[in-house]
């Protein structure tokens, strides 16, 4: 059996690497290891996020790639390793759209599976410990609060492309040494959040739907359970991850949960205190869990001493705010590879 060996650095410099650094997770995760010294790498290709949310700072080094192209992704992540000689990297890039993945199963695979295989590849080729964000969305419709040693079962594309880089990743460990670290956050929010991406983060959703004056949908009668989390939270936690907690998995987020009912009258508050008047509509449900939170006990409880102390209300007030200063960004529209029995709302 292979096995890594200690890493001997180049320099003196402490470099990351953060795929997916201009989406929520990657922006901020950017901006905090900047503050604590630091060097990072950022890969994106931006299309999901933009490149104004890109920290502005010396020791930031922006690469603006596709993940998913084999041969000359392979090329790219092997230069790039080759010379930052990263510590870690934290792979953010995907496309996380549970309910949409199902008229997308192409892109979905390609997207969350193949481009993670390319990083994977080089952490093995390059003797780098590998921080995966996967989802609660793995667990399916198990029993909540959902725990990490319960068996995965999910039920759309996106949480099946999810599990299966975790097995992929458990498998390199046994192979090759590989450290990694699994984390399943849930329904973070943040400022630097895709507020212009009519199928992913409800939030973010609601708000633009909000702010142009179109009716906040609510999927069937609004009451699936969810917890949101404030981004700030997530920050510390991940820095530890580069020393600590190697073959192990994480759920991180709120402990407090919410009905979509209820997000959707904060939402609707938040824009009144703004001077935005702005409405309600109940729509046909969608392929979901109906319940999906999770228990944190194991990250409070790890060397990562998490702790959520979200405030939803002055959060989406914050996003609420946030979301009025900035410009007007086209919506884009997914090519569904399958039609048959897609939602009105998606048409």
């Amino acid at each position: 059996m292979a096995w890594f060996m200690p890493k001997v650095r180049k320099n003196s410099l402490k470099s990351v690497i953060i795929t997916g650094c201009a989406g929520l997770l990657g922006s901020h995760t950017s901006r905090h290891l900047l503050s604590q010294g630091y060097r990072v790498i950022g890969i994106d290709n931006l299309s999901g996020g933009y490149e104004d949310f890109l920290p502005d700072d010396e020791n930031f080094v922006f690469y603006n790639f596709n993940l998913e192209s084999s041969t000359e992704c392979a090329s790219k992540l092997d230069s790039i390793f080759e010379e930052e000689d990263p510590l870690v990297c934290y792979h953010f890039a995907a496309y996380a759209a549970e309910g949409l993945s199902a008229f997308i199963r192409h892109f979905n695979y390609t997207n969350n599976v193949l481009s993670s295989v390319n990083v994977i590849n080089a952490c093995i080729k390059h003797n780098c410990k590998i921080v995966f964000t996967s989802s609660l969305a793995v667990y399916g419709e198990a029993k909540t609060p959902f725990k990490e040693d319960m068996i995965p079962n999910p039920i759309d594309p996106y949480g099946i492309a999810k599990y299966a880089v975790e097995m992929d990743l458990e498998q390199a460990r046994r192979q090759f040494g590989l450290r990694y670290t699994i984390i399943r956050p849930h329904n973070v929010v943040g400022v630097y959040q895709n507020i212009w991406d009519k199928y992913r983060n409800v939030v973010g959703i609601f708000i633009r739907r909000a702010l142009d004056n179109e009716p906040m949908l609510v999927y069937g009668d609004g009451e699936q359970v969810r917890a949101f989390s404030d981004i700030q939270y997530y920050m510390k936690p991940f820095e530890k991850l580069i020393d600590c907690c190697d073959g192990e998995i994480f759920n991180l987020g709120s402990d407090q949960t919410n009905t979509l009912n209820e997000l959707a009258a904060l939402v609707k508050m938040a824009a009144k205190r703004n001077g935005v008047s702005a409405t309600i509509e109940h729509v046909e449900p969608r392929h979901e869990a109906k319940y999906a939170f999770c228990d944190h006990s194991k990250a409070k409880n790890s060397n990562l001493k998490f702790q959520d102390n979200t405030d939803l209300e002055a959060l989406v007030n914050e996003m609420f705010v946030w979301a009025m200063s900035q410009p007007k960004r086209e919506q884009k529209y997914m090519h569904y590879e399958v039609e048959k029995d897609i939602y009105d709302y998606w048409k």
